[in-house]
């Protein structure tokens, strides 16, 4: 009588590659996410910028402001024609305030407007340029091009990036090719610009958790650096914003990364960073301190992306990992 085979499944020999640890002692250290420093500072901003507003509270709000308009152009009216009653001359001087004032305002509303103009027109160049590299049109990829020069027109250091632009464009007849020229030519300049603005926001973030002991001290920083550095590279790429448009751009930063996870650490870089031998070579304030420098970066990102009339396609997108690194050179030993 014959024996069935054992098929029973046996050990399965897996090969790694390169040279395994002779000891456990030898192997790499696992990071543990409850060991991770705390992040509650750049979470709490990210959170409480990207919170939308109810429709009760807009309601409020709107209600609120308009009764305190109304209220006190009720009250400069009276005072201004019980002034012209009493006294012609003073009441005049205060017609003229009044009147100064609201022409300040009115240059103010202008403003704003222009801002949110700006934030547009760089909004329509993205989805154009990306609406033409999907469909490879080269006619809309050249009009992108155009708008995109048209932009730059009155900035001196981008002159010679036009001039370039305009001599070789001709030669280019895809619109990957001719998008990917644009990028090279006009955006890189920019790019520098703008990853110097973020490296710069992530140390002062960095810095400011790591030795300052306050409480919300951190949160503040966080929150102020942060709006900075939107601010200043919505400037770069040409969509200088008021006060009104920089809360619009920040909020739809910070939204984009809440609802993408990217304020979570544990992920990429920034659990290797906070759970390998720097925390556990310095304090757990300093691995705070690098955790939000990270996440600071990581928002500059994507402010970068959000304010680039280009999607990234030539140029290589900046690296949150690259531009810790740069920003935190010489400040943390280790790091």
């Amino acid at each position: 009588m014959t024996e069935k085979p054992d098929t029973r499944p046996g050990p399965v020999l897996i090969e790694l590659d390169g040279a395994a640890p002779v000891s456990p002692a030898q192997a790499p250290p696992v990071v543990d996410i409850s060991d991770l420093p705390d992040t509650a500072a750049m979470q709490t901003v990210a959170h409480l910028a990207a919170r939308p507003a109810s429709r009760l509270a807009r309601w409020f709000w709107s209600l609120l402001i308009a009764i305190v308009g109304f209220a006190a152009s009720l009250a400069a009216w009276d005072f201004t024609t019980g002034l012209l009653a009493r006294s012609p001359i003073l009441g005049g001087i205060a017609l003229g305030l009044i009147g100064l004032f609201l022409l300040v305002l009115l240059i103010i509303a202008i403003r704003e407007w222009a801002a949110f103009a700006r934030l547009r027109r760089l909004d329509g160049i993205h989805r154009d340029a990306e609406t033409a590299l999907a469909d490879a049109d080269l006619t809309q990829a050249r009009r992108v091009t155009d708008r995109v020069v048209r932009l730059y027109a009155a900035r001196a250091e981008l002159a010679w990036g036009t001039e370039r632009l305009a001599e070789r464009q001709g030669d280019v007849f895809d619109a990957d090719g001719l998008l990917g020229l644009a990028e090279a030519e006009l955006l890189a300049p920019l790019d520098a610009a703008a990853r110097a603005q973020v490296e710069t926001a992530a140390r002062q973030v960095a810095t400011v958790t790591a030795i300052v002991p306050l409480a919300l001290a951190d949160v503040f920083v966080a929150l102020t650096a942060n709006l900075r550095m939107i601010r200043r590279i919505a400037e770069i790429y040409g969509g200088r914003a008021g006060t009104l448009g920089s809360w619009r751009l920040t909020r739809s930063v910070l939204t984009h990364l809440v609802a993408t996870g990217a304020v979570a650490v544990g992920d990429d870089m920034i659990g290797s960073i906070a759970g390998g031998g720097l925390v556990g070579k310095l304090s757990r304030r300093f691995g705070e301190g690098v955790v939000n420098g990270a996440l600071t970066a990581r928002v500059g990102v994507a402010a970068i992306e959000v304010c680039r009339p280009l999607p990234f396609r030539a140029q290589p997108r900046p690296s949150v990992t690259g531009l810790v690194r740069r920003a935190l050179a010489g400040l943390f030993t280790g790091g």
